[in-house]
């Protein structure tokens, strides 16, 4: 069943090495196409304004920005896959190795979360588990 574009309310939860947690609160929206759903929502930063787009499957995800900052981290349980960051000063290979995808929706809420080892141009890898967390915004 295909689920068409609905307005959402995402809070994003990262916490890298279990001390360093960010937390975002966004509106944006949620859709189904294929086998995969989507979130895309942008967010403001101090470089400027970021467009982020998460495809979440069962056993695999990736995340899309672009914008001020580019990147694009592919994930699959216990596989290493190649990504890539770019700033204004340039670009930066990644490496990811998910530990664990989960993603669950129903009744308009859904939960999506990744635990998994990111490392960039071949520095120490720190372990990164994000949560994302969202629902219907009824208008």
């Amino acid at each position: 069943m295909t689920v068409p574009e609905m307005p959402v309310k995402i809070n994003v939860k990262t916490t890298i090495d279990h001390d360093e947690t960010f937390e975002l609160m966004v509106f944006g929206t949620y859709f189904e196409k294929g086998n995969s759903a989507y979130l895309r929502y942008e967010e403001a930063m101090e470089e400027g304004s970021v467009r982020t787009i998460v495809k979440m499957a069962q056993n695999e995800a990736l995340i899309l920005r672009g914008g001020a900052i580019k990147m694009r981290l592919p994930f699959e349980v216990d596989r290493k896959l190649n990504g890539s960051y770019e700033m204004p000063f340039g670009q930066f290979a990644t490496v990811t190795k998910a530990k664990r995808i989960d993603y669950s929706y129903e009744n308009g809420k859904g939960r999506f979360g990744v635990l998994y080892d990111f490392a960039m141009e071949g520095a120490q890898a720190s372990t990164y588990q994000l949560e994302i967390v969202f629902q219907e915004e009824k208008k």
